[in-house]
């Protein structure tokens, strides 16, 4: 199998790719490295069993005429190019913009144009302000004003929803979209305002471990090789085609009690202070105060749901993080 990656440098694009090659594909990286970084395939590219069914190419998806010769020559497309991370998004309003909506728009007009099935990442983030828990895929999803910037990725990941169900529902497209919950895992980066890895190196490093607003929101968080199965699994399963699929974890904590967790397991002599959203974030920022998934409909299309406990998902981050140290 020939499978296509787009943002293949990524976090969840690297292990992905990864898993595919462990199966015995070529894979394709499309990777314009705003987010991503070529340290994350650098294993894979000087691999022996792997290297010579990795084929990179740095650009931007937005680029019609070498995506589309890559469309072309691959059988399947996981579409995971996309501005992420709050703190990315709202420094980068305009291009986050740019790059959620218009690079897929890109990717689905090529794979309609070649009949190619694919899979687009989404994020829990369209849930918006929802307070209910669990969060079902057909639940409503609540924004703030155009005026808060958060809500532009949420609005955006939300509209590259509505063009991949059109084109099911009006090309026959064969395409598959997941709801991804709080990804975390070896080789993710705090830069963006990924909260465990920035918790990690704080609490390795003996810094000082800033915890935002009052700690009290919570989410729940998904080792990212589960969220790779799971998203290999809907790739091979008909009924998940049309299907937009919630993919996450069921431990609910709040940001605090993550800090106080991830500071005990380290064994760190970090304070832990609550810093107001103010001093971290434009005026205009604003938080959801709950996210948990429901995976009932995960479960009846593939079986599994992810498996590993919010113990080993900090294990391994802990653990990478003092080797890259």
């Amino acid at each position: 199998m020939k499978i296509l990656i787009t943002g293949g440098a990524g976090f969840v694009g690297s292990h992905l790719a990864e898993a595919c090659l462990k199966r015995g594909d070529e894979v394709y990286i499309m990777d314009d490295l705003s987010t991503g970084t070529l340290e994350n395939i650098r294993h894979l590219q000087e691999h022996a069993g792997h290297k010579e069914r990795l084929f990179v190419t740095i650009d931007t998806v937005l680029n019609h005429d070498k995506l589309s010769e890559l469309v072309d020559t691959c059988d399947q497309v996981f579409h995971l190019a996309a501005a992420v991370g709050v703190r990315y998004i709202i420094e980068n309003p305009l291009s986050s913009i740019t790059t959620n909506v218009r690079g897929t728009e890109v990717v689905l007009e090529l794979c309609n144009k070649f009949k190619k099935k694919i899979l687009l990442a989404s994020t829990s983030e369209v849930y918006g302000k929802q307070n209910r828990a669990p969060l079902r895929e057909s639940d409503d999803c609540v924004y703030g004003p155009s005026t808060k910037s958060r809500w532009s990725y949420a609005a955006a990941k939300l509209m590259d929803e509505f063009t991949g169900l059109a084109y099911f529902r009006t090309k026959k497209l064969p395409v598959i979209i997941v709801r991804l919950f709080n990804t975390v895992g070896p080789r993710q980066t705090g830069r963006y305002g990924m909260v465990v890895p920035r918790f990690v190196k704080q609490a390795v490093e003996n810094e000082t471990m800033t915890v935002y607003g009052d700690g009290a929101q919570s989410r729940t968080f998904t080792h990212v090789l589960d969220v790779v199965e799971c998203m290999i699994r809907l790739m091979e399963t008909p009924a998940a085609v049309g299907e937009v699929v919630n993919v996450g974890g069921v431990e609910e904590i709040s940001i605090l009690e993550m800090a106080k967790r991830i500071k005990a397991r380290v064994g760190s002599s970090s304070e832990i202070r609550l810093v107001p959203y103010s001093e971290i974030f434009p005026r205009d920022f604003e938080d959801m105060h709950r996210r948990v998934p429901c995976l009932e409909k995960l479960k009846s299309l593939i079986g599994i749901t992810p498996k590993r406990t919010l113990e080993e998902i900090l294990d391994d981050v802990i653990a990478f993080e003092r080797d890259e140290g």
